[in-house]
């Protein structure tokens, strides 16, 4: 049996032309308690799953973003200057629209390095296991990094938040890419959405 992580970096290899710099993960999730209560400010409880959406990323010296995926046949892209909610559409919004979020929580854009992505998954599309949210978890933590943002997972959770209200479009709560990015084996993830103590 294969492992996913190397089905992405030879994934990334097929469709950029070059070996990724590396791979970054972020499990889907399943709650607990408190369905519906993030996005009034309630208590959630949720926990990580263990299924994954894995993300090879590459750096490009052009300024350009691209991303693919084994879920989309045509890859998208544009240049991280030119990043805005409403030119984003397609599942690349959820890329796109992290790295246009980082920009928003104080990335300058203009001098990060360009990037190409790859992206597989295990969490199932469309199962209630927020699978939008670990590609925004995945994507958050991989830019972080290259791009040596040093920001923390609450921060980068509230991107991948912005992500999805603005660029996909899709009035979601604080939860599920808190419980992504704050969830360990064995534990679940206690959060007040009032104060997004957890």
């Amino acid at each position: 049996m294969s492992d996913i992580r190397d089905d992405v970096a030879d994934g990334f290899e097929q469709i950029h032309g070059y070996a990724p710099l590396g791979i970054w993960s972020a499990p889907g999730r399943v709650n607990l308690i408190g369905e519906h209560t993030d996005y009034n400010q309630g208590f959630v409880l949720p926990f990580a799953i263990n299924r994954r959406t894995v993300v090879a990323l590459g750096a490009r010296d052009d300024g350009l973003m691209r991303v693919a995926s084994e879920f989309a046949d045509e890859m998208a892209g544009m240049a991280l200057t030119e990043l805005e909610p409403s030119r984003l559409t397609g599942w690349s919004a959820y890329p796109l629209g992290v790295a246009w979020a980082l920009g928003e929580a104080g990335a300058d854009l203009s001098a990060v390095p360009g990037i190409d992505l790859y992206i597989e998954s295990t969490v199932p599309v469309g199962a209630g296991l927020s699978s939008s949210a670990a590609i925004e978890s995945a994507v958050a933590v991989a830019l972080d990094e290259v791009w040596q943002l040093g920001l923390d997972r609450p921060t980068l959770a509230r991107a991948g938040q912005l992500a999805e209200n603005k660029a996909v479009g899709a009035p979601t709560g604080i939860m599920d890419q808190s419980a992504s990015l704050l969830g360990r084996d064995d534990h679940a993830v206690f959060l007040d959405c009032r104060s997004l103590a957890s």
